[in-house]
């Protein structure tokens, strides 16, 4: 009998580690069709961990100027949608509000004029037709349309919603009746406004993420609506994900005899202060006279390539030790044109398995580190001597996916660096752990161990004749 074909396009490396490393393709029924834009390398690399008939290269694709007009349009008019819904000014971070160049100047700042005509969500959903219309119109619309006529697949995932030639494929899909579903990446990504491309099916990681999607999106159906969890957490369930306890202390030149702090760095931009935050802790293990107990481990974000840490980590070498995410990229160094190895998800879970506490500026690491029952520090504090003036760790919970928390005390709040030793070390406000998995079934359900299957199960369902 022969197998219904499904087309995975991967647009970025983003996803690699979510869906092409974790059991969701593993046992498929389907012919698995890989559409990417990745090297030779890289191929090599997935075939280890996911098995695919085929693979496929998305042809070039270049945005033309009135799908980037448009497109931005609909953000910054969404943003304000959104905000007008949630009450949430925070929201509107999320828009470029100072660009640099004579040309973004008068760009942007002719959509920030438009976006406010565009208030009723009727004139968004007019936006919509418009850019839906006008992706169709770029040459890249017809040369995937031939690709995937020529595949004859019968459903088409995307492993990430915001990339933005993912607009045009789905667009494709949809005109030659090809079922279409996406992910929503990540827990913050539906207040952002930047779901571009249309789906028949969306996998959301929860009944919360399922009603920030019909509040957001009320154009989508809720039949349309998967909840379906994140395998991302799954990683955490195999015990041979777990480094041997001997080599991981030696890889990293890690004291067996003393227990280990992480710090988990967000990007510059998130966190810009975050080398004076390691250097507080620093500091703080070393004025309690605890460098003999405690060791720190610091995990960079993997997209974080400034060097910004160097100062601190070489002033304190002996205290504080690295765990470079093991991540490739090609020489540009862009978010899209990188990946995690597979080691790297070993890495993460072994980080998490080892140490007593993770300490970070409002990261999804809590729930990394929640997923072994080690409780998660969130630094509330600003620096003296900024980096950034116009940043503020104050604005970063303002935001709106921490809007999920149902208990304050999920997390322990780090409001100076004078409670380092009694919140890190000493743990006070332990209690939170129940809390935090509390927040965690908020954010992902209960489906850290289903998630692979019940996104197999939906695309083996919408090849089924």
């Amino acid at each position: 009998m022969k197998k219904e074909k499904v087309l995975l396009l991967f647009p970025d490396g983003v996803g690699i580690r979510n869906y092409l490393y974790s059991n969701v393709f593993n046992n498929s029924k389907q012919d698995l069709v890989l559409f990417h834009n990745f090297d030779p390398e890289t191929i090599t690399a997935i075939k280890q961990y996911t098995h695919f008939d085929e693979e496929i290269t998305i042809p070039g694709y270049k945005e033309s100027v009135k799908e980037k007009f448009l497109r931005e349009l609909i953000c910054l008019s969404r943003l304000r949608y959104n905000n007008s819904k949630v009450n949430n000014p925070s929201l509107l971070s999320n828009w470029n509000w100072n660009q640099k160049t004579i040309s973004n100047k008068i760009f942007y700042k002719t959509i920030e004029v438009l976006s406010l005509l565009f208030k009723s969500y009727s004139s968004i959903l007019g936006l919509e037709k418009k850019y839906q219309k006008a992706i169709r119109q770029n040459s890249f619309y017809v040369q995937v349309k031939d690709v995937m006529k020529k595949t004859d697949s019968k459903a088409i995932f995307c492993s990430h919603q915001r990339a933005l030639k993912a607009a045009t494929i789905f667009a494709a899909a949809e005109d030659l009746g090809i079922s279409s579903s996406t992910v929503i990446y990540s827990w913050d990504n539906l207040p952002k406004a930047r779901l571009a491309l249309r789906a028949d099916n969306y996998f959301v990681w929860s009944e919360y993420m399922k009603e920030e999607l019909k509040l957001y999106y009320p154009e989508i159906s809720p039949d349309q609506i998967q909840v379906t969890g994140t395998p991302q957490f799954e990683f955490y369930q195999d015990q041979q994900n777990i480094i041997e306890k001997e080599t991981f202390y030696k890889r990293y030149n890690l004291d067996l005899n003393k227990k280990i702090i992480c710090f988990s760095g967000d990007d510059v931009k998130t966190s810009p202060d975050d080398p004076s935050y390691l250097k507080d802790i620093a500091d703080a293990i070393l004025k309690a006279n605890l460098q003999d107990e405690y060791q720190i481990l610091l995990r960079r974000c993997p997209v974080d390539f400034s060097g910004r840490f160097d100062a601190v980590t070489n002033k304190y070498k002996d205290l504080i030790k690295e765990a470079s995410p093991l991540w490739y990229f090609n020489t540009s160094k862009e978010w899209n044109s990188i990946y995690p190895s597979f080691d790297d998800v070993e890495l993460l879970v072994s980080t998490a398995f080892y140490s007593e506490i993770v300490v970070n500026v409002g990261s999804t690491m809590a729930f990394d580190f929640g997923m072994f029952n080690k409780p998660c520090v969130f630094i509330n504090y600003d620096q003296q001597n900024q980096t950034n003036k116009n940043w503020s760790v104050k604005t970063i919970y303002q935001f709106q996916h921490f809007k999920s928390m149902p208990n304050h005390n999920s997390v322990i709040w780090l409001n100076n660096k004078e409670e380092i030793i009694s919140k890190v070390i000493n743990k006070e406000d332990a209690h939170s752990m129940q809390n935090l998995k509390e927040w965690f079934e908020v954010v992902n359900g209960n489906n850290e161990n289903t998630a692979s299957s019940k996104i197999a199960k939906v695309l083996e369902s919408k090849t089924e004749k």
